[in-house]
């Protein structure tokens, strides 16, 4: 398409035509629900307005899906660096110093609640004292406290 002045327009780099196969290849991607609330919100892919609109709806949508489906470690993740872009390193710093010593409180109170020094260990070996009533290709353990 050209605009009035008879120059080609383009969207992102894209022709008209790029653009509106673009948005058929990916309308195709898009959950059934996603294409009926495009048609029902009348989003079209003719006209040029109607073909970028339709082009970024398609990708919004398309972004939303790869956020369902990371896990909740990740959306931390992404969150944390989303946050990050808004911070300067001496912030991110001191932020990481007070978690740190956070943690390690933690640690030291949870060492303190449950101080089991007792050690364990699990001898695999086939050679056991215990003499058990052993079943065909069922190995035995035995544990050692020390």
């Amino acid at each position: 398409m050209t605009d009035k002045k008879g120059k080609k327009r383009n969207f992102r780099g894209m022709s008209y035509r790029v653009v509106q196969v673009a948005n058929s290849k990916n309308r195709s991607k898009l959950h059934k629900k996603g294409q009926i609330w495009l048609k029902e919100n009348f989003y079209k892919n003719i006209g040029w307005d109607n073909v970028v609109n339709l082009y970024q709806k398609i990708e919004e949508f398309i972004d939303n899906y790869q956020l369902e489906e990371l896990t909740l470690e990740e959306l931390f993740i992404e969150a944390d660096k989303i946050g990050n872009r808004y911070l300067t390193n001496q912030e991110i710093n001191e932020y990481n110093q007070r978690l740190s010593k956070e943690v390690n409180e933690v640690a030291e109170e949870i060492d303190k609640q449950f101080s089991e020094t007792e050690i364990e260990f699990i001898d695999f070996s086939q050679n056991t004292n215990i003499k058990y009533k052993k079943k065909h290709n069922q190995k035995t353990y035995r544990t050692v406290k020390l």
